[in-house]
């Protein structure tokens, strides 16, 4: 590393914040080195050199950002608002260098004074601001909408810390915890003097306003602050660039100057420790009283600020009646987390503003829409009354009027039928009383949808059923996509410059133009660039397992991949039963040469409290353990589990799959898309007819799909007619075995209880149809192990899945949203 120094002779062309040279982002870079980082050149490391780069790139979004704003304003623009609990942004700076097409020229700028961009980009920390697929997709689609060029803001919560970083100790999952913002995060700005009051607790006050009208005040038990710290959001090769304001937690009054003198410390700081608390962590444990408690806090606390904010713009920015606000902004809730915004809009305009309740009812519907993303009754949150009623009490009292009058629309269409109203109400009446979510949100939005085609169907059939038949007018499908430019073009360095060598680059802009790659699938010359990427893919990741798990990987080999979040109904356990099936018959018969030589890589983590999935891991690494230490079998297997899976070892992992596992039961996964970013970077995929595997295979054709396993329709017979998994061990005797190899201790050591609880759970429960689908998907594998060793069918295959992605752009699904739910058009940004 040299000094850094700035040439005297060299004459500057471009001011050093704005300039998109090499030479204009070199004298960003070494400035921010000495005015923001304000170390010496003999104490600077490369996550100096980091900070300054990303500080350096920040200035050229920023002029982007106020310019969209202010077009935003002018032209009277409607702009969306995604309110979602999480955003799995991912490193930032990779992808803003790729958004500003500033990649070789950073390059350059930092080889100037040293530095390796390859090296620099190491050093960012992920920001632990999601868990899994919700937050990332609510990533991807920040991005499409700012390339799209429509104007948006991201609204969440600024959690000082993550769900967890995961280490594997001794074959089980280890959180620790994930302090991603210990050393600062350079792409925010705080906004300090952006901030509104949120109330909690205390009672509703009824009184007489001066005109004689019946009023409703909230005198809250506390109040806390919301601070809003912004992150700017760029389009790719546009000028327009969004922004996702984040909320974080701050005491009203952060220090109690009279208890600190009378010698009271811990009460001068009280509050300030009460309030942050609500930011501190995403997803608190709730198996607690207390956790359900923050839970509700939190959604209830960045919902609030976020309204408050976006009437604010109405208010003080457009200068609008908030009566426009329907006309200038569409709000999405990311699922049921936000959806406390029915009833807080409702709040804000009723008793804030004393708009009358059906003009605010109106307002309310017209601006809000309703994802939903799960069929898991389990998913679809409920809060206790008791609880809600004591948080939230002016809002318990607006979603009973809101049912109240819900329940009369309900009679009136459907006369007599009490069932119905039963099943319709918000407020759930079995094991307790409790505040439906999901049904506040549909009740209070315009539009509702799924995110594939085959649960926005089931959504219609089952879980929304009885809100179908009501107002069939309000539901859609859009399903879901990934951002190409970060899991392909980022991720995929070698892919994407083969891409655009042979079909352009335009494939950035629109997916679509994949399709051009179908005229190569049969060229022998362009199948064997194919596979050479591939295959350095492949060994970028086996070196980074090596690094991260001990575990060597032989580049070669057919990479089984299954990264995603731990959980009985994703079934990483039917994955498992088919390695310890392979395993078995190899030491049956040690001498064969007929197996696929297979290196299955695993990745995810378990929510703390989830038995289950916690035991799931524990099975993975013990077979893994096994079987690569087994000379009669590690030459033909091997098992590797990659610990805390997230968006940068994504970045090495998608790209180096030959095989998808989308295994999940059909009718449980609502889309899915990391196996969309799989089947983008040309792997080939084994699933079942569940979420967006059905559109997935449409797409790429059944021929090159590898498919097993009941339908939907087919598990919900199979568990009408009586479920009995111990049939299913009873016929089949390799089944049979595998089950009593992990009863019996093989890969534990002999100890026959560690496994029991997951043993006893298939042979006498088995809630997902694991034992039901295994006949299925091991015949499934043998077909895969059959066309691995046709390279070149194989290769055609991998080219024809690629060159079929299209349809899975966020993108495309964004474009979808606009123009159906949100009515929200282009805006040009000029600069």
């Amino acid at each position: 590393m040299t000094d850094v120094v700035q040439n005297p002779d060299t004459a500057p062309t471009e001011r050093s914040r704005t300039g998109l040279s090499a030479d204009a982002l070199r004298r960003g870079i070494i400035d921010h080195l000495r005015y923001s980082i304000g170390r010496p050149s003999a104490a600077l490391k490369p996550e100096h050199f980091y900070r300054a780069t990303a500080l350096a790139v920040r200035d050229r979004m920023q002029d982007n950002r106020v310019a969209s704003t202010q077009t935003s304003l002018d032209l009277g623009k409607k702009v969306t608002c995604y309110l979602s609990a999480e955003f799995l942004m991912g490193p930032q700076l990779g992808a803003n260098l790729l958004n500003l097409g500033i990649e070789e020229a950073t390059r350059t700028a930092l080889a100037d004074i040293g530095l390796d961009l390859d090296e620099v980009l190491a050093c960012e920390e992920e920001p632990g601001l999601g868990n899994g697929g919700l937050g990332r997709l609510a990533a991807c689609y920040l991005d499409s909408l700012a390339t799209l060029e429509r104007p948006a803001i991201g609204y969440g919560i600024r959690y000082e810390f993550g769900i967890f970083d995961q280490e594997i100790h001794d074959g089980w999952q280890v959180e620790k915890t994930d302090n991603w913002l210990a050393n600062g995060n350079p792409w925010e700005i705080a906004k300090p003097d952006v901030n509104y009051l949120v109330k909690w607790g205390g009672y509703a006050e009824h009184y007489l306003d001066d005109a004689g009208h019946d009023r409703i005040r909230w005198v809250p038990g506390r109040a806390l602050k919301g601070v809003a710290y912004d992150t700017p959001i760029q389009g790719y090769g546009v000028n327009t660039c969004n922004v996702l304001t984040l909320w974080s937690a701050r005491a009203v009054q952060s220090f109690a100057l009279e208890a600190f003198n009378t010698g009271d410390y811990y009460k001068a700081v009280e509050d300030e420790v009460t309030s942050e608390t609500v930011t501190k962590v995403l997803y608190p444990n709730d198996e607690l009283e207390a956790g359900k408690h923050l839970r509700l806090l939190q959604q209830y606390f960045f919902v609030s600020c976020s309204l408050q904010h976006v009437l604010h713009i109405v208010d003080d920015l457009a200068d609008l009646s908030v009566k426009d606000l329907p006309e200038r902004f569409a709000l999405q809730l990311n699922d049921t987390h936000p959806s406390i915004g029915v009833a807080e809009l409702m709040r804000l305009l009723v008793d804030e503003r004393q708009i009358d309740w059906d003009e605010a009812w109106d307002i309310t519907v017209a601006t809000f829409g309703y994802t939903n993303h799960t069929l898991l009754p389990e998913a679809l949150e409920k809060w206790p009354l008791a609880m809600f009623a004591e948080s939230l009490p002016r809002h318990l009292e607006i979603i009973y009027e809101i049912n109240r009058r819900f329940l009369d629309e309900v009679s009136a269409k459907f006369p007599g039928d009490d069932d119905r109203l039963r099943r319709m109400s918000i407020i759930g009446e079995g094991n307790g009383k409790s505040v439906r979510m999901a049904h506040l949100a549909t009740v209070g939005s315009h539009a509702i949808n799924g995110v594939a085609a085959l649960h926005s169907e089931l959504l219609k059939s089952s879980v929304l059923k009885d809100f179908y038949e009501m107002w069939p007018e309000r539901f859609s499908n859009k399903t879901n996509g990934v951002t190409p430019r970060r899991f392909l073009a980022m991720s995929n360095p070698g892919l994407r410059e083969l891409l655009d060598d042979t079909i352009g680059d335009g494939w950035l802009r629109d997916l679509g133009k994949l399709r051009g790659l179908e005229a190569f699938a049969d060229e022998p010359a362009f199948r064997i660039q194919w596979r050479e990427v591939k295959r350095t893919n492949k060994a970028r990741l086996a070196e980074y397992v090596k690094s991260t798990a001990g575990v060597e990987l032989n580049p070669d080999w057919l990479f089984d991949i299954q990264v995603k979040r731990i959980h009985e109904y994703k079934r990483q356990h039917l994955n498992v039963l088919n390695i310890i099936t392979q395993y078995h018959r190899l030491k049956q018969n040690p001498g064969s040469s007929q197996i696929t030589p297979r290196a299955f890589v695993f990745g995810g983590k378990a929510a703390p409290g989830y038995f289950l999935a916690k035991r799931i891991i524990k099975l993975i690494n013990a077979v893994g353990e096994t079987i690569n230490n087994d000379p009669d079998v590690n030459r033909f297997l091997k098992v590797a589990f990659v610990p805390n899976f997230n968006v940068q070892n994504a970045h090495l992992i998608y790209p180096a799959a030959d095989l998808s596992e989308q295994i999940s039961t059909a009718g449980k996964e609502a889309s899915g898309t990391g196996n969309m970013k799989f089947m983008l970077n040309g792997a080939l995929t084994i699933g079942t007819l569940d979420g967006a595997n059905v559109e997935m295979r449409e797409e790429a054709g059944a021929e090159n799909f590898f498919l097993f396993g009941l339908t939907e329709d087919e598990v919900e017979r199979v568990k009408r007619d009586g479920y009995r998994p111990s049939d299913y061990v009873d016929g089949n005797g390799e089944l049979a075995a595998v089950l009593d190899l992990i009863a019996g201790g093989a890969f534990s050591h002999g100890d026959t209880e560690v496994f029991r609880p997951l043993v006893d759970n298939l042979r006498f429960d088995d809630p997902f149809l694991v034992l039901a689908d295994y006949a299925s998907y091991i015949e499934c594998q043998d077909r895969i192990s059959a066309a691995w060793q046709d390279t070149a069918a194989w290769t055609r295959m991998s080219i024809l899945n690629t060159a079929r992605s299209g349809k899975f752009s966020s993108d495309r699904a964004i474009e979808e949203y606009c123009d159906d739910i949100w009515n929200v058009g282009p805006v040009t940004v000029t600069v």
